[in-house]
């Protein structure tokens, strides 16, 4: 539980770029450096997450923990690697100001660069792993192609189902070894009983007045959001912001600046909404109310993934299953591969500088093997070195 609880505060801390940022994070360190799981664990867990509404990166973390230290080692990868993201943002939002000058600026574009490259070696490492052969290069291919062509959350669930079906008619190479029986075990009692409150409080939340921010309301709210998105943490903002400005309980320049700090922070993007509980509460009582949010935000998806884990497990003692999974694995590179085209390539890269930069900065990451925290060091120093001499 040590372990967990250093190691994801540690990715707390230094993870940047948003989500699929993050799976490259973990990958660079649970897989390869500590190597608490193996490259076809890592693959089996991330598929899961990809296919259940709710923060995938953060799932994907509850499940490592889980892996490596049951439910407390959940919870503690849980808290660690969301704690610095929920602190930095209450911080960061009543300091955004002063972040509005040439060298404020400067350090956030410096930190998109590092999600470009971060993401560019995971996405490189997870071409080779996961797909080795044509028919799975070809289901990333075409993957990316649709998810730059229609882009929307429902799109993904579609991509990801049809890798699936791709993966058992197209996929014949031998896949026993994906049979792993070290992922972590979850009682199918246990299971069913997830699954069970998960709806209730689902129910439950819809059915909930949303005329003042109790902090009863404030917990439908946000769970209602965290139960019912796909995508990732940018997909969840617009339900947010139905959920707090349409409702009245926040302005939407407030709004807006709280999603700006969460651009330039590491850790989930679903940290967002403790910030968003924070404003919405009463002043005596902003840290009990962020809480409250936080949890509404987060419980849903871990329910949910807690509660289809061993279904999945038993899934892949059968062989169409298998070749599904390396289908979806396949998809899911594809995916990853779009995201890094757009958001972060297109909203990372703005000049020639910053293209050196990030080439600079990938050599560096995969051949040289440098940490990922002086990466981060590196391209905001770069970045604002160029502001200045710019200017």
């Amino acid at each position: 539980m040590l372990n967990v609880l250093i190691t994801f505060l540690r990715l707390g801390m230094t993870s940047f770029g948003g989500p699929v940022a993050h799976i490259g994070y973990f990958r660079r360190e649970l897989v390869e450096r500590q190597r608490w799981v193996t490259e076809a664990q890592f693959a089996q867990y991330l598929a899961l997450c990809q296919f259940l509404p709710g923060p995938a990166s953060s799932q994907l973390g509850f499940l490592l923990g889980m892996h490596r230290a049951g439910f407390a080692g959940a919870l503690c990868a849980f808290i660690a690697f969301t704690l610095p993201s929920v602190l930095l943002l209450l911080l960061f939002a009543s300091s955004v100001a002063t972040l509005s000058g040439p060298i404020g600026q400067a350090a956030i574009a410096g930190l998109k660069l590092v999600a470009c490259v971060v993401v560019a070696d995971a996405l490189w490492a997870m071409w080779r792993a996961l797909c080795p052969d044509t028919p799975s290069r070809l289901i990333a291919l075409l993957s990316l192609l649709i998810m730059l062509t229609l882009q929307s959350p429902a799109t993904q669930l579609i991509v990801i189902a049809g890798g699936g079906l791709a993966g058992v008619a197209l996929i014949r190479r031998d896949n026993s070894q994906q049979i792993v029986p070290g992922l972590a075990r979850i009682p199918a009692g246990l299971s069913w009983l997830l699954v069970i409150v998960f709806g209730l409080l689902l129910v439950m939340a819809s059915l909930w007045p949303m005329v003042n921010p109790t902090s009863t309301a404030v917990f439908a709210a946000f769970y209602q959001a965290g139960a019912l998105v796909f995508g990732g943490g940018h997909v969840v903002l617009p339900l947010l912001q139905e959920s707090v400005v349409t409702t009245g309980w926040l302005s939407e320049t407030d709004f807006l600046a709280g999603y700006g700090a969460a651009q330039a922070i590491p850790g989930p993007m679903f940290a967002f909404s403790a910030y968003l509980g924070a404003l919405v509460a009463p002043t005596s009582g902003q840290i009990g109310i962020a809480l409250i949010a936080l949890l509404g935000m987060f419980l849903p998806g871990f329910l949910l993934v807690s509660a289809v884990l061993p279904v999945w497990q038993r899934l892949h003692r059968l062989a169409p299953a298998l070749r599904a999974v390396s289908g979806v694995n396949a998809a899911v590179v594809g995916i990853l591969a779009a995201a890094w085209y757009n958001p972060v390539l297109l909203h990372g890269l703005h000049s020639v500088s910053d293209g050196l930069i990030a080439l600079c900065a990938f050599a560096l990451l995969r051949l040289k093997k440098l940490p990922v925290l002086a990466v981060v060091g590196l391209c905001v120093a770069l970045r604002i070195g160029v502001t200045v001499m710019a200017g």
